[in-house]
């Protein structure tokens, strides 16, 4: 009688154990998960945040304004098209600041050119170039003003952060699926005896294994529910210092990690307890005993 409680309890505890294993590995796979995607999410809106200014000719007229954006748009890469005029450029308040006084006691007429501002969408610096030169050969523009520098800078880093990011999370996921195989064998080994009994008496492998699919099961999605509760945790304490995190998009994004993990956990659990039991099941009895 003593020795049955004994069991249960280390079963018990075993179950108990596995269950916070693989939880708090799907909470760290949830959460640089989650971190990854708002990291290449940003690196994607940066890559498409480059500006170029199409400076006009003074002697273009409102009608062939039109027609110069349409030619704009109509290049591959432009992703938007906005008009200003050298009126509203020379009124805005960040340019008056880098002179000392006014700047129409410095000059009396405006020295600066309408411009089409074109936001493109560029995956490097060639391909960047190449929109230039097709801007510059549109009739009445001068001019094509960008950061080359910035650019080429903007796109290696991008470039370096992309890859840092995939072979992190990659190497994080290996490793976490290792660790919740492992988890999961050692809590199937210490129950290798009993499967054993099972087998001695004709068990079928489908009923031997069925108990097992069961308890993972529960088990996956409750470690699935209590990575879902630290990750919103941990979410709800950085909403504070980080207001971006209740938008609209992220909570989406909040949703999807959260149903990921609990049928991660689900399916996880049963695949890794199908094989580690199927394992116990195939091995001849002498070798259990012996393993």
């Amino acid at each position: 009688m003593r020795e049955d409680k004994r069991l249960r309890r280390k079963v018990r505890r075993s179950y108990i154990v596995s269950t916070i294993s693989i939880s708090m590995v799907l909470f760290m796979l949830g959460s640089v998960g989650y971190m990854l995607t708002a990291a290449l999410t940003t690196a994607y809106s940066l890559r498409h945040s480059i500006t170029l200014s199409a400076e006009l000719d003074n002697s273009v007229t409102e009608q062939q304004l039109n027609v110069i954006e349409q030619e704009i748009s109509s290049i591959e890469g432009v992703e938007h098209v906005e008009y200003l005029s050298k009126e509203s450029k020379i009124e805005d308040v960040e340019f008056r600041h880098m002179f000392a006084t006014e700047i129409e006691n410095i000059l009396e007429d405006n020295p600066l050119r309408n411009s089409f501002e074109v936001a493109v969408a560029t995956n490097d610096r060639a391909s960047t170039d190449a929109l230039v030169d097709k801007l510059s050969g549109i009739g009445g523009v001068v001019y094509v003003a960008y950061p080359a520098s910035t650019i080429e800078q903007l796109h290696s880093s991008l470039r370096k952060i992309t890859i840092v990011l995939i072979v992190f999370g990659g190497a994080l996921f290996v490793i976490s699926i290792i660790l919740l195989n492992n988890t999961i064998r050692l809590a199937i080994f210490s129950r290798r005896y009993l499967i054993n009994t099972l087998k001695l008496v004709g068990a079928t492998k489908s009923y031997i294994k069925r108990p097992f699919l069961a308890t993972a099961a529960k088990k996956g999605v409750w470690a699935g529910i209590i990575a879902s509760l630290l990750f919103l945790a941990a979410i709800a304490g950085l909403s504070g210092t980080i207001p971006e995190l209740i938008a609209t998009t992220e909570l989406i994004k909040i949703g999807i990690v959260v149903g990921a993990m609990i049928i991660s956990g689900l399916v996880i659990s049963l695949i890794f307890t199908s094989f580690a039991v199927g394992k116990f099941v195939n091995m001849k009895s002498n070798k259990i005993y012996l393993y």
